[in-house]
C-alpha cells in the first residue's frame, strides 16, 4: 500500500473541505450528482475516444498501482543475481539451467535462458533491449491516459457550468430552479478542476515514476546477466548493479553478501 498516495489525497481533500467550512460553507453545497455526472461522464467519454479500448482498460487496472504498490523488489533481485553469478563462476553458466523454473520474473528468466543456451553477450543485450524498449513504449501510454483526463476534465467542467447557466436563464421566474442551476454551474467547474489537479495529473506522475522504477530493475537484470556471461567477479557485479536501485544503500540484512558465501 502506498501511504504517500493515500495520505496525499486525504490531506488535499481535508485541507480544501476544512477551509471551505471555516468560511461558513458545508459539504452539502458541493454535493451535486448532476455536476459529477457531467464531469466524469464527459471526461471518460473523451478519453475513450482518444485511446484504444485496450489502453484505456490497462490504465484503469494500472490505477491500482497508485494506491496499492508493494514497493520495489530490487534488493531481492540483486541478491538472486549475485547467487547466480557465484554458481556460474563455480559450475559454469550451463548450471543455471536448473534454476530457470524458480525465476519468477519473465524478463530475467528469458535473459538467463538465452545465456544458458550459449548466446553471445552482445546478442543477449540486443534481443532483451529490444523487448524492453517495445514494452516500455506500450507502458508509457498508460500515464498519458491520465494526463489526457487531466486536460479534458476542467473543460468538461466549464461545459457543465454553461449547461447550469442555461437552466438558470430558462427559469428566471422560478427562484428555486435558479438556485439549483447556479449550484450545478459552479460545482461542475470545481469538480473538473479538482479531478484534474487532485487525481488525474498526480496519478499520471506517480505511474511514470513506477514505470521508470520497474524499467530500472529490468535494466539491472539485463546488465547482471551480461556481466555473468562475461565472467565478472560477483563482488563487482553487486557493486555495479546496486547503482540501478532507487534505494541505493547496503542491504540491511546482508542478503546479497550472504549470497556470495
Amino acid at each position: 500500500m502506498d501511504f504517500a498516495s493515500i495520505g496525499g489525497i486525504a490531506l488535499a481533500l481535508i485541507g480544501i473541505l476544512a477551509g471551505m467550512m471555516v468560511e461558513g460553507g458545508s459539504i452539502a453545497q458541493i454535493t451535486q450528482p448532476t455536476a459529477a455526472m457531467i464531469v466524469i461522464g464527459g471526461t471518460v467519454g473523451a478519453v475513450m475516444l482518444q485511446f484504444p479500448m485496450n489502453i484505456f482498460l490497462a490504465a484503469l487496472k494500472a490505477a491500482l498501482k497508485v494506491f496499492l504498490h508493494k514497493g520495489s523488489n530490487g534488493e531481492a533481485t540483486l541478491a538472486q543475481i549475485v547467487t547466480f553469478a557465484n554458481k556460474a563462476r563455480r559450475s559454469g553458466i550451463v548450471s543455471l539451467d536448473a534454476d530457470l523454473p524458480s525465476v519468477s520474473d519473465p524478463f530475467l528468466r528469458q535473459a538467463l535462458m538465452l545465456a544458458v543456451d550459449g548466446t553471445e553477450p552482445a546478442e543477449v543485450r540486443k534481443i532483451m533491449q529490444l523487448e524492453l524498449d517495445n514494452k516500455s513504449e506500450i507502458e508509457e501510454k498508460i500515464p498519458a491516459v491520465f494526463e489526457a483526463a487531466g486536460g479534458y476534465s476542467p473543460t468538461v467542467g466549464i461545459i457543465g457550468a454553461v449547461l447550469g447557466l442555461i437552466q438558470v436563464m430558462k427559469n428566471l421566474s422560478n427562484i428555486d430552479e435558479v438556485g439549483r442551476g447556479i449550484a450545478v454551474a459552479f460545482v461542475a467547474t470545481i469538480y473538473g478542476v479538482a479531478m484534474a489537479n487532485l487525481i488525474c495529473l498526480p496519478a499520471a506522475g506517480k505511474l511514470k515514476f513506477r514505470h521508470r522504477e520497474e524499467q530500472m530493475i529490468k535494466e539491472m537484470m539485463l546488465e547482471g546477466v551480461i556481466s555473468i556471461l562475461e565472467g565478472m567477479n560477483p563482488r563487482m557485479i553487486e557493486t555495479k548493479l546496486r547503482t540501478y536501485l532507487f534505494e541505493s544503500h547496503p542491504p540491511k540484512s546482508g542478503k546479497a553478501t550472504e549470497a556470495r558465501a
